[in-house]
């Protein structure tokens, strides 16, 4: 896949699986805080260098909506959860390259972490409409 770099920064979504507690069991109390503390100053570097614009961890607790019109609910968690999506990171760059360079350096790689690196599209293939939630678009300061 082959994104070219944009003249204006475009948005990126790093998407987290693969971030359960058993990843982080086999470290002492003082282990898990440095991977804390090196995860904060991974997000707050990108967030000062206007690179990160929003995050946040998502809950184990899940539901599926599938069938025709909604009628099948299933909650979850799942026994496939290391597939899972446990949180998420949208970066404003330049590029696949850039967003990529940006995962490499995420801390939590050493502990098992996966980071699935997906660029935001104003257009929807089946012409449904999109927009960007304008509160969120602030300069970091």
């Amino acid at each position: 896949m082959e994104t070219h770099p944009t003249s204006s920064p475009a948005p990126f979504m790093l998407l987290f699986r693969n971030t359960g507690q058993e990843n982080y069991q086999h470290l002492s109390p003082e282990q898990r805080q440095q991977v804390v503390t090196r995860w904060n100053d991974w997000f707050d570097a990108l967030v000062a260098e206007g690179k990160a614009i929003e995050g946040q961890p998502l809950e184990v607790e899940t539901r599926i909506v599938s069938g025709r019109g909604g009628s099948r609910v299933v909650d979850g968690p799942f026994p496939e959860s290391k597939e899972a999506i446990g949180g998420y990171v949208k970066l404003l760059v330049s590029g696949m390259e850039e967003a990529t360079e940006i995962a490499r350096r995420h801390p939590g790689l050493a502990n098992g972490m996966t980071i699935e690196i997906r660029q935001l599209t104003p257009d929807c293939h089946l012409g449904v409409n999109t927009r960007t939630d304008t509160r969120l678009n602030v300069t970091a300061g």
